[in-house]
């Protein structure tokens, strides 16, 4: 059997009722196979980037996973479909969006996957949930980069 890895999923959404799409979606996170859900952030809302629309509410979890990177992945884009989520185009508003930021030590770069996500030292609505529930999974310089954008933690 698989050893345990530890891995990091971003969550948001910004179409319906994003709060409650966030919340679903980390139990059916927690409800799959060969994944324990270890970490929770609290919900932050953020403007989109690079895109428009409503505010998103994101979310980082962590999780111990005996899945494969692309296996994760595809349960993930589950999850996505199941919700309703679109892709008409590139970063357009959605019901429900789920990356893997971090996947244990793992580096990849495939048309489907890229590990560590490529972007996600550029946005401090991965970075800020991120450090909530793994300080230790970014730099000082990276929360620097990106304190002129705006996030708050909501009530939820």
């Amino acid at each position: 059997m698989r050893d345990l890895t530890t891995a990091y999923i971003g969550l948001g959404a910004n179409l319906g009722d994003a709060c409650a799409a966030v919340l679903q979606a980390v139990q059916d996170i927690a409800a799959l196979d060969c994944v324990v859900l270890t970490r929770q952030s609290s919900l932050y809302a953020s403007a989109p980037v690079d895109s428009h629309g409503p505010d998103y509410v994101n979310a980082v979890v962590e999780v111990q996973t005996r899945l494969r990177a692309h296996e994760l992945l595809a349960q993930l884009q589950a999850i996505e479909t199941r919700a309703g989520r679109l892709r008409p185009y590139r970063n357009a508003p959605r019901t429900l969006d789920l990356d893997i930021l971090l996947f244990g030590d793992t580096r990849m770069d495939s048309p489907e996957l890229m590990l560590p996500h490529p972007r996600m030292a550029q946005r401090a609505f991965v970075l800020v949930p991120l450090a909530e529930i793994a300080p230790q999974a970014v730099a000082a310089g990276q929360m620097q980069a990106v304190q002129g954008q705006t996030i708050r933690k909501l009530d939820a």
